[in-house]
């Protein structure tokens, strides 16, 4: 089953992919890491990645669908791909709807984790991981077991990210109302979307998404 987690920044869609791996053996793609990787992969597709970085300039969706395409073909999964940070405009949900349909394949239901912004602010200016193992945590609520030392891997040192303040949180929030909200009735009425609760506790949400993908599976 292939889904897509839809939200804004700091909804916890990250933390929720990495439960759906563990879980249901699914590959998260993440268009961050994707462009990352293939930036230092030496493939045609990477030199291209790298040549557009290296001048400053965005990354096209055309460049973006062919690593998705490149993910889709060549990764194993028995659990499906769940899409985190992309699509996110209508024309890149159009792209990827082609693509799939292209590639035989379909989307089992877009997950809309839905959280009120002041709710955000707080979790998000809070928040930080480990250095070492990418796990997460927050000043408030969830902390480490030992202060100061990761729960996963026992590394001491954690990292925030820049962005990570009020100031430039109102200007990623206000980028994705502009561009990637509309996709929410793009979804809606494909009959894809299934809205959850964004600021429960993680385990909540999880249970969330979980009934979801089970309603999807029935159907």
């Amino acid at each position: 089953m292939n889904i897509i987690l839809l939200g804004p920044p700091g909804a916890g869609k990250g933390t929720q992919a990495r439960i759906l791996v563990e879980e249901r053996d699914m590959v998260q793609l993440s268009t961050g890491d994707m462009l990352r990787a293939a930036r230092t992969s030496g493939t045609e597709m990477g030199k291209k990645v790298a040549a557009v970085m290296d001048a400053g300039n965005l990354v096209t969706d055309e460049i973006v669908i062919g690593l998705i395409e490149e993910q889709l073909t060549s990764t194993e999964s028995k659990g499906g791909f769940i899409f985190d940070g992309f699509p996110r405009t209508l024309a890149q949900a159009d792209a990827l709807s082609q693509l799939l349909e292209r590639l035989g394949q379909t989307l089992g239901a877009v997950v809309e984790m839905r959280v009120d912004d002041d709710a955000l602010v707080a979790r998000i200016t809070g928040r930080y991981t480990c250095a070492n193992c990418g796990e997460g945590f927050h000043d408030e609520l969830k902390k480490p077991k030992v202060e100061g030392v990761c729960d996963n891997c026992g590394g001491t040192e954690m990292k925030r990210r820049a962005d990570d303040n009020e100031e430039s949180l109102k200007t990623r929030l206000m980028a994705y109302y502009r561009d990637t909200s509309p996709l929410i009735g793009y979804y809606y009425a494909k009959g894809d979307l299934a809205p959850v609760n964004g600021l429960g506790e993680i385990d909540e949400v999880a249970d969330a998404i979980r009934g979801v993908l089970k309603q999807t599976k029935a159907a």
